[in-house]
């Protein structure tokens, strides 16, 4: 694993960088994961390809630090992540975020746009209100969600048999989930649904076969995104079934 010491707030974002020689792809994970947890069976089968993957946990989350004074909002994470390219000197990457981590991505890419080359996300956060586990973080004080909220989710998701899940949380900083959630319910403007149509590079989002049927896989591309079903898989795609995520991105990056 790699750090890099974020000036702005004085603490190490920390990612695993596995070496290729074909087009480098940066991941971001959902919130309450990792993506040192979420990503490397898929990475496993993109670096056999050849491929770059850089895995990246968001302050806050897996090894990272979870610096007091961070904001935790959708832009800061871009930004950090806008940092990190910069440091590494990383141009012609391809971008993959998962769930929240498809808002942070979207923001990263526009704010990185001569640098990127694709932008694939999973089940994206495109607009304001957030999805099930945001809201249902959101809607408690940053008190009650440190008092009982964060473990209850935990136990919650373990009992639930989602056990990765809970023990991504278990590492996540608790006002780093929240203040993520309710970022990711506030939205932005533009919306980040608007920033993706407003890319002007080649764009892909994956939909697992168990969340359909989803009004997306119509919408998205009547506004040129192109869009594509993860058989035998839910939300969480890349635990379900990696190797489908990992030959499905492949696929999109053939050049032609």
């Amino acid at each position: 694993m790699k750090s890099l010491f974020i000036e702005s707030c004085q603490s190490f974002l920390r990612y695993h960088d596995i070496p290729g020689d074909k087009v480098p792809i940066v991941f971001i994970h959902g919130i309450g994961c990792a993506s040192s947890s979420d990503y490397p069976a898929v990475a496993a089968q993109l670096v056999s390809q050849g491929h770059r993957c850089i895995l990246v946990d968001l302050l806050g989350a897996g090894f990272s630090d979870h610096p007091a004074g961070f904001s935790y909002s959708v832009e800061a994470h871009a930004q950090v992540l806008a940092e990190l390219v910069d440091a590494i000197h990383l141009s012609g990457f391809v971008i993959f975020g998962h769930s929240a981590g498809g808002a942070v991505a979207t923001v990263f890419a526009s704010l990185c746009v001569d640098k990127v080359e694709k932008l694939i996300l999973a089940e994206p956060n495109l607009d304001p209100g957030g999805g099930f586990f945001s809201c249902s973080i959101a809607e408690q004080s940053l008190s009650e969600y440190l008092r009982q909220g964060h473990q209850q989710k935990i136990q919650d998701s373990a009992a639930s048999g989602n056990d990765i899940w809970a023990g991504t949380m278990q590492v996540a900083h608790p006002i780093a989930v929240h203040r993520l959630a309710c970022s990711l319910v506030a939205g932005s403007v533009p919306t980040w649904r608007t920033l993706l149509f407003q890319l002007s590079k080649p764009r892909l989002v994956l939909f697992g076969e168990y969340s359909l049927p989803d009004p997306d896989t119509e919408r998205l591309p009547q506004s040129g995104v192109d869009v594509s079903i993860i058989p035998q898989a839910g939300h969480s795609m890349m635990w379900d079934n990696p190797v489908a995520v990992a030959q499905t991105i492949e696929r999109f990056m053939m050049p032609g």
